[in-house]
């Protein structure tokens, strides 16, 4: 497989990282986060509504750049290094490919996303999985729409969010998608959103209560094997770009500690000439290198692999991504010696980050499960 970039796909790659240096550095991550769990909202508003970067992965024809998951990759490896607090990888890796799942291209819905208008979150089954048998919420069909009840325990960038994609099961079994407006839902006691205090204040979650919310029949996207497959289209989308955000977040803790370890005198020499400082590091760029290859190839095989191939490389892409950054976050702790878990370093957030999403849609376990289930005969054990 060619893993080389066009040249679109490395201005993207240059243009993400140049702004996000400058709009999205440390000093700008802690006022946010310092704060509580909240986004950036001047960030997103120029990310989503000026550059356009909800758009890169959707089709020319609802107002994107048509440069698929590959282009969608290199930017959410770029958010995952500065650790930016926006809610991009619900809005575009998950709530975009959950709809092109569900409903195609029709409708008005990819053209607000693709533009910025709106902010979009998502309800996955309480499992981390992909399936409509763990889904927490139920709908009831009445005469003039449905009734929605249920909870559910974590939902990612659900605060301040304009759209919330919930997939139900209906009464008589059948799967369903709704799409919410929670704002317009703001004053509805049936309705209901708590902050949750978390690990990783770089991404906000809350829990989700549903109790009774009666909702119009047009909330209902989809019904049946569309709103099926677009739960299973937004699964593995964002386990992919969950991965090349890991992948970001590795390369940034390696690039601290390179430059941490040039700069740190003892004994007369930079830490970073000891040999065994060296190794250490090595180690952590052949991890970091290795989960971008397999970041890289798994969204090639997206756009290019039949699905069940696709899913092989993404559960690949996965498992890399997530031993790299936990290994290098911790690395970077202990090659900073004693200020290494200081609140004052930013690699504590990295820390975070690491231990908090290796936990989202099944996190490296639910990968492997895959594998040992569907790979080729050849890696299964008897």
């Amino acid at each position: 497989m060619d893993f080389s970039l066009s040249v679109e796909h490395q201005m993207v790659r240059d243009s993400a990282r140049d702004y996000l240096a400058a709009h999205s550095d440390s000093a700008a991550v802690r006022r946010v986060t310092e704060a509580g769990p909240a986004h950036d909202d001047a960030l997103w508003h120029a990310i989503a509504g000026e550059l356009g970067w909800c758009g890169i992965a959707l089709p020319e024809a609802v107002g994107g750049a048509g440069l698929g998951a590959p282009g969608l990759a290199l930017l959410q490896e770029q958010l995952g290094q500065r650790l930016a607090c926006v809610p991009f990888w619900s809005t575009a890796c998950v709530v975009a490919p959950w709809l092109q799942g569900s409903i195609g291209h029709s409708g008005p819905w990819l053209e607000r996303l693709a533009t910025g208008e709106c902010r979009a979150a998502a309800v996955f089954p309480d499992d981390g999985g992909w399936h409509y048998d763990s889904v927490p919420i139920t709908a009831r069909a009445g005469a003039d729409g449905f009734v929605l009840r249920g909870s559910a325990a974590q939902v990612a960038d659900v605060a301040g969010t304009d759209w919330l994609l919930v997939p139900a099961r209906a009464d008589d079994g059948e799967p369903a998608l709704f799409l919410l407006e929670p704002p317009a839902l703001a004053q509805d006691a049936r309705f209901a959103i708590a902050p949750l205090d978390t690990l990783d204040r770089t991404r906000p979650l809350a829990s989700l209560r549903l109790d009774g919310l009666a909702v119009a029949a047009g909330a209902c996207l989809a019904r049946g094997n569309a709103a099926v497959q677009g739960l299973a289209q937004a699964w593995w989308h964002g386990k992919l770009m969950l991965a090349a955000e890991q992948l970001g977040a590795a390369q940034q803790c390696l690039d601290l500690t390179v430059a941490y370890a040039l700069e740190r005198i003892q004994f007369g020499r930079a830490v970073g000439s000891f040999q065994a400082v060296k190794h250490r590091c090595a180690q952590m760029m052949v991890l970091v290198e290795a989960a971008r290859s397999a970041v890289y190839g798994a969204a090639q095989a997206w756009e290019a692999a039949p699905a069940a191939d696709a899913r092989l490389e993404i559960c690949a892409a996965a498992v890399a991504a997530d031993d790299a950054l936990r290994f290098c976050a911790q690395e970077a702790i202990q090659l900073h010696g004693g200020v290494g878990f200081t609140w004052e370093y930013d690699l504590q957030l990295y820390f975070k980050r690491a231990q908090a999403a290796g936990q989202w849609l099944g996190g490296a376990g639910a990968a492997l499960a895959y594998v040992a289930a569907n790979g080729p005969q050849a890696w299964r054990t008897a």
